[in-house]
């Protein structure tokens, strides 16, 4: 897992339990597609443009989107069966940066702890809104709903 405490950089991380199989939960982020539903920004623009290219699933699949909260593309760099997803994340709109972001099932019985983390170099608007925000709490409620609806979506399922 990527982690750095500097103040020039960013670093944001969630975990819910959930009770499903970890196979389950791995295929609704392993898979593009699929976050329109669980997604908190999928929510924020119902005209957002969305392209899929490279692998339909998995290593290589990438998302790009457009729409009025803003541009970039993710890529799926590595995609652990069932345990780990890591994603490269380009955001060059409202403000360019560039993050990992991580995805961990660890499991515990019958639950899946899913651990959900942003992390990579605060880019100077970032900077400036941290100064009146927490970044920590401004972002991670946007995890945090990300994680219950995955969560919810995953168990009605199971």
């Amino acid at each position: 897992m990527f982690k750095n405490t500097s103040s020039d950089m960013i670093s944001i991380q969630r975990s819910i339990s959930i009770q499903a199989p970890p196979a389950r939960i791995f295929a609704l982020i392993n898979d593009f597609r699929y976050w329109e539903s669980w997604s908190p920004w999928e929510k924020l623009d119902p005209n957002m443009e969305r392209t899929f290219s490279g692998s339909a699933c998995g290593i290589g699949a990438i998302y790009a989107w457009k729409g009025k909260a803003g541009s970039g593309q993710m890529e799926i760099i590595t995609a652990a069966h069932a345990t780990q997803i890591l994603i490269q994340l380009e955001i060059t709109k409202p403000f360019e940066a560039q993050n990992n972001v991580e995805f961990i099932l660890q499991t515990s019985d019958d639950t899946t702890v899913l651990t959900w983390s942003m992390n990579g170099p605060k880019p100077y608007a970032a900077k400036l809104i941290g100064i009146f925000f927490n970044m920590d709490k401004y972002l991670g409620k946007d995890l945090e709903k990300g994680l219950l609806s995955l969560k919810v979506l995953a168990e009605v399922e199971a």
